[in-house]
């Protein structure tokens, strides 16, 4: 079942499952990501997916673990999930877990950090709005 209740079908994205927590940690980790569209999203998504289509099946499930713990960890303080607060309390949660005395919590959040960064980065929109212009025939290309 994905995070909006609808059935996944044979193929459809693991990350469908936890769709909605994972665009709130985004959020949090990349404030800009709260003005992708959903043509943006699904380029984030497909970013993400990619990127651990070649971590073991573990992996995948340790993720998707981590992220619906994320979800849920705020509603013993805050009485409500992640994804249902606002940005600012997404963060001020996060950046405590950061530096965690939990080792295996810290790598997660970054690991998490470091996927979202990538999912947004990466999209050609991005590329234009921070003025990254690199080639793949290295600095001496042509501007």
């Amino acid at each position: 079942m994905a995070a909006d209740g609808t059935p996944l079908t044979p193929g459809s994205s693991w990350l469908a499952e936890v769709e909605v927590p994972l665009r709130a940690l985004t959020e949090a980790f990349v404030p800009e990501a709260s003005q992708l569209d959903e043509a943006g999203w699904s380029q984030f998504t497909s970013t993400v997916t990619d990127a651990l289509r070649g971590q073991p099946e573990s992996v995948r499930k340790q993720v998707a673990l981590l992220i619906r713990l994320l979800d849920w960890l705020p509603v013993a303080r805050h009485g409500r999930r992640l994804h249902s607060l606002p940005v600012s309390d997404r963060t001020r949660f996060l950046l405590s877990l950061q530096d965690s005395r939990l080792t295996l919590l810290r790598r997660g959040i970054w690991g998490l950090r470091t996927l979202a960064f990538m999912g947004f980065y990466t999209r050609p929109e991005a590329y234009a709005a921070i003025g990254y212009a690199a080639r793949a025939e290295g600095w001496e290309a042509p501007g």
